[in-house]
């Protein structure tokens, strides 16, 4: 049992056996779906229950009143208190390896936390990025621009430590914000390279510090192989509204003639065209812009299926509107927020549509969250 279990907030399950949790989280799924929790069908599990985060964020703080410096997960109803750590079932041994060090090291130094309240202080946040699949890992020290400790003997020890998969990038960020926020600005690369690799359904990603990538690997090709199988076959193209880096949009790709993606990030857009390329896949297509304004110019000639994979408020009213208007055969909702779905769900069926099926994928396990896929067909076709 993690000593700070039930003050950090990253578990919610950790005192139950894995079962009991499943049994919990079908129940509250089925009460986020209401009227629509008839068509739940399978509740896939994680294949891994720990060690399974491929990101952390933490932050620098302090133990308690008075205490030394810190460095973890934020404590619950506390704007300065810390939680280390040290016996995370999240988090990978090199992750743990790595986060002991940063804070020893610092602990050496006169560095303290930036204070939220009072806006002094340097050290601001450690973020870590891994490959599941590669063991790459790629980090970045988030500091005000008034750190004065000299970070090459920072990065020559982080790169002798004895971990089991490599360092391939470490990142400075300078950020002098108020704002308690890891912020893509002012990023220095200090050594090696600016992104990690990560393997998936056979296929090679290549993954920046601000990428959306799904944060437990194992988990998503669990739920990648749930959208292959509702993809189904028939359509000519498939249509990935909020496609990130274009992760669907590859896996599914051999599934169809054409697969054209939509992505408001422009970084998110050449990191899927770049991973395309890698993976020699020819057939998909990527536009930069809002959804809102971009999927009646995007849509494919003939027979097409929709894939939309919104952020955890659902699909943007305007959004959801014209995606109702349009004359896909099938439409595959994948959900990180089940009742956000459930919200959206009578617009899509007053339009024509009809729900076949629900499925679950436990992508974080000992924590609430689930993933949710629904299918659902044009009634006339």
């Amino acid at each position: 049992m993690c000593i700070h279990f039930g003050r950090c907030g990253g578990c919610t399950y950790l005192d139950i056996p894995y079962e009991e949790e499943l049994k919990i989280k079908r129940e509250l799924l089925e009460s986020d779906l209401g009227e629509y929790a008839s068509l739940l069908g399978e509740f896939h599990p994680a294949p891994i229950t720990a060690a399974y985060r491929n990101k952390m964020e933490l932050a620098f703080g302090d133990e308690g009143k008075d205490g030394c410096l810190a460095l973890g997960m934020r404590k619950k109803r506390s704007m300065y208190e810390v939680a280390t750590p040290t016996d995370c079932i999240l988090i990978c041994d090199d992750f743990k390896k790595i986060i002991n060090y940063v804070l020893a090291f610092f602990r050496a130094t006169q560095e303290t936390f930036f204070h939220r309240k009072l806006h002094t202080g340097t050290l601001r946040h450690l973020t870590l990025r891994r490959g599941e699949f590669t063991g790459e890992i790629l980090l970045m020290l988030s500091t005000t621009s008034t750190l004065k400790t000299p970070l090459k003997p920072f990065i020559e020890g982080l790169i002798a430590l004895p971990i089991e998969g490599k360092i391939v990038g470490i990142l400075h960020a300078a950020n002098d914000g108020v704002a308690d926020a890891v912020k893509n600005e002012n990023i220095t690369l200090l050594h090696g390279r600016d992104h990690y690799y990560e393997n998936i359904c056979n296929l090679k990603f290549k993954v920046s510090m601000f990428s959306f990538f799904q944060t437990n690997s194992r988990g998503a090709e669990v739920l990648y192989d749930v959208i292959k199988k509702f993809t189904g076959e028939g359509a000519d193209a498939a249509l990935d509204l909020y496609c990130g880096t274009g992760t669907i949009s590859q896996v599914i790709a051999s599934h169809y003639k054409k697969v054209v993606g939509v992505e408001l990030i422009d970084e998110a857009i050449l990191a899927a065209r770049e991973n395309a390329q890698l993976n020699n896949i020819n057939n998909c297509e990527f536009f930069t812009g809002d959804v809102n304004d971009k999927v009646e110019a995007i849509t494919p000639q003939g027979s097409y299926t929709i894939i939309v994979d919104p952020p955890r408020d659902g699909l943007h009213p305007k959004a959801l509107e014209k995606i109702s208007a349009l004359s896909a055969e099938r439409l595959i909702y994948v959900a990180c927020k089940p009742k956000s779905m459930t919200r959206d769900l009578p617009i899509l069926l007053q339009s024509g549509y009809t729900l076949e099926k629900i499925e679950a994928v436990d992508m974080f396990p000992r924590t609430p969250h689930v993933e949710a896929i629904a299918v659902l067909r044009r009634a006339d076709t």
